[in-house]
């Protein structure tokens, strides 16, 4: 039986024409989702499995955290919160019993799963609705007898789906700073997650959307040294050593919780300090810089005044916008679904950081209710990750999947950053126009808004505090600046950046 993910025949996907507007497949919100299942579909060979059954199943126990308990990403970044991790006793009498308990309920098990069996084709996509891919649509109309996998749409998405770029867990590196840590594990999935969105900006900034991974060809020197900057050692541009110093900032340290909003800070102090990063970042926020909450704004003075400045002077550069938001409290309010969904419809579309609370994943897809996305809990030995970039024939498969994981949109936590990759000044307009409209088509409660100046944010901060808007900004800068209307219910506006 051929393997699922081989693409036969597979077309060369291209971007279809998109609009910002609503689909009605974004307006349902199911109330249950079918997990992953599994199929005997022989794909690799007799060594390659048992290594990978090992390296799955032994990772777990170091250290032992609870997976799904991750502190790479926590769902209430607040000041004065340290370090949470739970912590297995895996020394004491129960400690065998728990860590088998652990084994059979945690991701490790379904990982093991896909690498003996893969998926049926019913476990990811199960609709012949369209399938948005950062910005790209693949129609599965085509398909026989109603079977997705069957269409062409399916194999272009399969085979654009696993050439982004994974990078996940990693042991063995040099120890961060002045810390002891020599691996990421089971606090560093925020940070994996937004190595995978940066790595896409820098595919599509240098080689464009319609990017390829090489197939039985020699590998684009241009790939290698993207995948080289992202290697983990102090002297590299993009490694985790580096994400740590330009967040200390913002309390990124090794071992700690950290979530979206500092690490999307992170990433603009590093464009800003050694202009390691090809493009200006600009941080979407509202008044004061979004230190006091208020309403995420996509200034266009402010972001032609960052192109300046990282451009030396010139008018205008490509840029990356990184939307930091929270869009509920214990749970993503169901007002967003449509609208984050939409979001995959633009062009300059980078996906979502974010997944469970408190297990974070780059999502770069949506169908439907289901939103698609790429894993880091995976751990690797550092020696396979870091690649070399006159390397031509190196073994870059541990930087792709064709594993195409899925979960309900509505189930993903609310703390989440979205990103966007502008080329130039008209790609840059045209996202205002969608985001706008976007915006219009959001009853009152977007995710962000566009305006021309600053002074057009003060205006409407201050209407905000006459009565309007969010409502009284507290002074004490908490994660979740929420308020009830007089039946209980959350305002119109009730979601709020971080």
């Amino acid at each position: 039986m051929k393997n699922l993910f081989e693409s036969t025949g597979t077309a060369n996907s291209s971007p279809g024409t998109s609009s910002s507007s609503i689909s009605p497949n974004f307006k349902r919100i199911a109330s249950n989702s079918s997990d992953h299942k599994s199929s005997l579909l022989p794909s690799t060979s007799a060594s390659s499995l048992l290594s990978g059954i090992v390296v799955s199943a032994f990772s777990i126990f170091e250290p032992c955290v609870e997976e799904g308990l991750d502190t790479g990403s926590n769902s209430r970044e607040t000041k004065g919160v340290g370090n949470k991790t739970k912590i297995s006793n895996c020394c004491s009498s129960n400690g065998w019993a728990a860590a088998v308990k652990r084994v059979m309920a945690s991701g490790s098990m379904r990982r093991i799963k896909e690498h003996m069996f893969g998926f049926t084709k019913s476990s990811a996509v199960t609709s012949t609705s369209d399938i948005w891919l950062l910005g790209v649509c693949y129609k599965l109309d085509d398909a026989i007898g109603g079977d997705p996998v069957s269409s062409s749409g399916f194999a272009a998405f399969v085979e654009d789906f696993s050439s982004r770029i994974l990078m996940t867990y990693r042991k063995g590196f040099d120890a961060i700073g002045d810390s002891k840590y020599t691996s990421d594990v089971n606090w560093g999935c925020m940070l994996r997650s937004s190595q995978m969105l940066a790595a896409q900006v820098l595919i599509v900034h240098r080689f464009g959307r319609s990017w390829r991974k090489s197939v039985n060809k020699q590998i684009d020197q241009g790939y290698l040294e993207i995948l080289h900057e992202f290697g983990d050692s102090e002297e590299l541009a993009f490694s985790i050593h580096k994400l740590l110093e330009a967040g200390k900032g913002y309390g990124l340290a090794a071992g700690s919780w950290i979530g979206p909003y500092a690490t999307c800070r992170a990433w603009e102090t590093l464009a800003r300090a050694g202009k390691s990063l090809p493009m200006a970042v600009y941080i979407v926020s509202g008044d004061e810089d979004g230190e006091r909450g208020g309403a995420p704004v996509v200034c266009i003075e402010d972001v032609t005044a960052c192109c300046r400045e990282h451009s030396g002077g010139a008018d205008w550069t490509a840029i990356l916008l990184l939307v930091p938001l929270v869009l509920g409290l214990d749970k993503l309010n169901p007002r967003y679904v449509p609208l984050l969904g939409a979001t995959f419809q633009f062009p300059q579309s980078l996906g979502i950081l974010g997944g469970k609370p408190g297990v974070s994943t780059y999502i770069v897809g949506v169908q439907d209710e289901n939103a698609f996305y790429l894993d880091p809990h995976e751990v690797q030995p550092v020696n396979v990750a870091n690649i070399t970039k006159d390397d031509i024939e190196a073994d870059t498969s541990s930087f792709h999947s064709n594993v195409v994981r899925h979960i309900p949109l509505e189930s993903i936590d609310p703390s989440l950053a979205i990103g966007f990759y502008c080329r130039d000044r008209d790609d840059f307009d045209d996202f205002c126009s969608r985001a706008s409209k976007l915006a219009d088509e959001s009853n009152g409660a977007p995710l962000f808004t566009v305006t021309h100046s600053r002074n057009a944010i003060k205006e409407a901060s201050q209407c905000s505090m006459s009565g309007g808007g969010v409502g009284e900004i507290r002074e004490d800068d908490s994660y979740d600046i929420l308020h009830s209307n007089n039946d209980g219910g959350l305002q119109e506006d009730d979601w709020q950046l971080l």
